[in-house]
């Protein structure tokens, strides 16, 4: 087994995959090129500074996917745990006074050097690896309680503690329903995912009805106007950049609402400027490209060797799917702004680099793929 598993890990990669990250990557560091160097000129004295630093992330996250493709990805079995919970230890620093990094009221970040990074991208990816670890040995178990629900309900619950601690709400949404997703493949029965749906919807009442939190983003979120200046003031101009774009845009670098009047124009509303610049047309082209290549992940979910390769595809294709989504919804005044951003085009070179790793671990399951279905 063990050597057929060696050969089968030589296989070609998934091209179509591979092709569409690519593009996607591309067309992201074009649009933050000219998304950034308004601010990159304002706040640092140079317009491009944003856009190096970002491509230097993503040379490294490109030599990262093609080193852990190559990886036979049943050794990832064995970082599973590690991966797990080294990412609730850096949670846990995150939020002791004087260690975490604080920026826009929320402490998400570490600082190492001059580096600081999200423990959230890596808390997702080790959930993603210990479930798929986990669910893939317990077959039949899965429909239990004790087995199949509580040990993986607790971890869920205890990381998503942690991140409203800082708070990261947006982050949080992510891991639990790519948890669920991956307890929902792996075969628990679908009573229990009602139960979760209630009692998401119970925890969602309480932050916003009793508690309060987030109350400001969803009066916001139902009419911006009536504090355009203030807290409705990023979403109206969100409004303003998709509406300027019309049909076609007003051309790529023409942007208006990048010159300092969009907040995190290169960051979570990076979208707004695609919608004012590229249009419609070029908006919705972009969105077909993260459908195709989230349809592809699937596929070869669908396509792959075993159950763990299964899971792990899964996983990491359910987390593009719903970041992509929430982002495109919130700038879009689908939902409430939740702090999230557009993989592959926000700025943000460990996110960017940790995502590309993700895509390197769905290419080396492509590649132990059937020959006879790996067209």
């Amino acid at each position: 087994m063990e050597r057929l598993s060696r050969e089968a890990a030589k296989g070609p990669v998934d091209v179509p995959f591979l092709l569409l990250v690519l593009l996607l990557m591309g067309i992201g560091l074009v649009m933050l090129l000219s998304a950034s160097f308004p601010s990159a000129y304002y706040e640092e004295g140079n317009p491009t500074k944003y856009f190096m630093r970002q491509s230097v992330f993503a040379a490294m996250g490109v030599a990262g996917m093609i080193i852990v493709s190559r990886i036979n990805y049943q050794r990832f079995r064995g970082v599973a745990k590690l991966a797990l919970f080294g990412a609730v230890l850096l949670l846990i620093l995150v939020i002791i006074p004087g260690v975490g990094v604080t920026h826009n009221n929320a402490t998400r970040w570490l600082r190492i050097g001059p580096l600081e990074f999200q423990p959230s991208e890596l808390a997702k990816l080790g959930v993603v690896l210990y479930f798929s670890d986990s669910i893939s040995k317990k077959k039949d178990k899965m429909q239990t309680l004790r087995y199949g629900i509580a040990p993986y309900a607790v971890i869920l619950l205890a990381i998503a503690a942690l991140m409203m601690l800082e708070p990261h709400l947006s982050g949080t949404v992510l891991i639990l329903g790519t948890g669920a997703a991956l307890m929902l493949v792996g075969g628990i029965e679908w009573k229990w995912v009602g139960g979760v749906l209630a009692a998401a919807a119970a925890g969602a009442y309480l932050l916003i009805g009793v508690v309060g939190y987030g109350a400001s983003r969803i009066a916001m979120w139902k009419d911006p106007w009536i504090d355009s200046l203030g807290d409705g003031y990023q979403m109206v101009q969100s409004y303003l950049a998709i509406g300027s774009g019309g049909l076609f845009g007003v051309g790529l670098g023409k942007s208006r609402q990048k010159y300092l009047y969009l907040p995190e124009e290169h960051n979570d509303f990076i979208f707004s400027v695609v919608c004012e610049e590229l249009g419609l047309i070029g908006a919705t082209i972009i969105m077909v490209l993260f459908a195709l290549l989230i349809l592809r992940g699937y596929w070869i979910a669908l396509q792959a060797r075993d159950r763990f390769g299964s899971l792990l595809v899964v996983g990491v294709t359910t987390l593009l799917a719903m970041q992509t989504f929430l982002n495109i919804a919130v700038v879009s005044g689908l939902v409430p702004a939740t702090g999230i951003s557009l993989p592959f085009f926000s700025y943000g070179g460990t996110a960017l680099l940790i995502q590309l790793v993700e895509m390197g671990i769905v290419l080396s399951v492509s590649r132990q793929m059937k020959p006879s279905r790996a067209g």
